[in-house]
């Protein structure tokens, strides 16, 4: 029989992330922004290899993450460095300076990304309740 305090994995209290978890998620983060830039930079200075150099990075970094802290929130800290970079990129400066041109490569790599980030945000490792095997009566 199951242990009688262990209820599905949304009912269990949540518990504090250890210093080690916060700082995985810091590091993912700004790791993030660092792909998020060198994208931007390849993916118009090599089209469409640098496009697919670009998003297979990406893809790589969200997944590695998430299996890496054994989570989602492993995949879903470096998408949000990502995201913020590149929106952040996307502005012009008042002096005309920017690194994203209107083309259809900058949005095929803004809309790519964004694709990207959710497919393996989803595939992701999910977090698993502990416990005995799934067949019940045994």
């Amino acid at each position: 029989m199951s242990n009688p305090g262990q209820g599905s994995l949304l009912a269990q209290p949540l518990q504090r992330p250890s210093a080690g978890r916060v700082a995985a998620y810091v590091g993912l983060f700004l790791l993030g922004a660092v792909v998020g830039l060198a994208g931007t930079l390849v993916q118009a200075g090599w089209f469409p290899g640098g496009l697919l150099l670009a998003l297979v990075g990406a893809a790589g970094l969200f997944l590695g993450g998430a299996y890496a802290t054994g989570g989602r929130g492993g995949a879903v800290a470096p998408v949000a460095g990502w995201i913020i970079a590149v929106i952040l990129l996307t502005t012009s400066r008042p002096e005309g300076d920017f690194l994203f041109s209107a083309g259809g490569s900058s949005y095929l790599f803004l809309l790519g990304g964004m694709v990207v980030a959710v497919i393996c945000a989803t595939i992701g490792a999910g977090r698993q309740p502990g416990g005995g095997p799934a067949r019940l009566g045994k």
